[in-house]
């Protein structure tokens, strides 16, 4: 059963609406292929002679995964540096937290980035052609909506241990948008106040003194 929370941008003002669309499938065979460059991806299509495997570039990159990796088994580092996994969610998004607690209690090392603004909307349509959530990205595969037994048959084909591994303590880095909000210009310092202007000194007197008897003018 594929769980799709499908978002779309309306006014500046009125935030994001929020449909959830349910679609089922039936779950298939997973096959790894390799492509003529090396690059491997995953496919639930057998390949053929007639066909080449699909490349990352008709899938749509993904974006970078910064999934913390420090600290992990070696070889479940060696998987989740070859094919990072990096869930797209959002707020009160009921398949998007059945995606993360699959994520989290297999002991996946994930990135979340969540989908909030009108910006993070277009870049997540740029990213997989459309705006629905959660969208999970193994390597360069997309799988879209929620599908535990979809998502579980990818992860294995990917390499991922079947149970948790993870080491006592571990954390996956903080969620983060996936638009990168800039921050706002720090404000300028006032001006330091002009010093006070001093007062001309007396015009020298050429008038003999007591102390000047020749009145010389300096």
């Amino acid at each position: 059963m594929h769980t799709i929370y499908k978002i779309s941008p309306l006014h500046r003002l009125t935030g994001l609406a929020l449909v959830l669309v349910a679609a089922g499938a039936m779950a298939q065979p997973i096959y790894r292929q390799v492509d003529k460059n090396g690059k491997v991806t995953f496919s639930d299509r057998a390949p053929s002679a007639s066909t080449e495997p699909t490349s990352a570039g008709q899938q749509g990159a993904a974006a970078p995964s910064s999934a913390n990796t420090a600290g992990l088994p070696y070889e479940l580092r060696q998987v989740a540096q070859r094919y990072p996994v990096t869930l797209y969610s959002g707020d009160e998004c009921g398949p998007c937290g059945a995606a993360r607690t699959l994520l989290t209690t297999r002991g996946i090392p994930f990135e979340e980035r969540t989908v909030k603004s009108n910006a993070d909307i277009e870049a997540l349509q740029r990213l997989s052609s459309q705006n629905a959530l959660p969208l999970l990205t193994i390597g360069s595969q997309q799988l879209k909506g929620f599908s535990d037994v979809e998502w579980s048959q990818y992860l294995d084909a990917a390499g991922y241990p079947k149970s948790n591994s993870l080491p006592a303590g571990y954390r996956n880095g903080p969620v983060r948008p996936l638009v990168a909000q800039q921050a706002a210009p720090a404000p300028r310092a006032a001006a330091a106040p002009a010093p006070a202007a001093q007062p001309a000194p007396p015009p020298a007197s050429s008038e003999p003194t007591p102390s000047n008897p020749a009145g010389i003018k300096f």
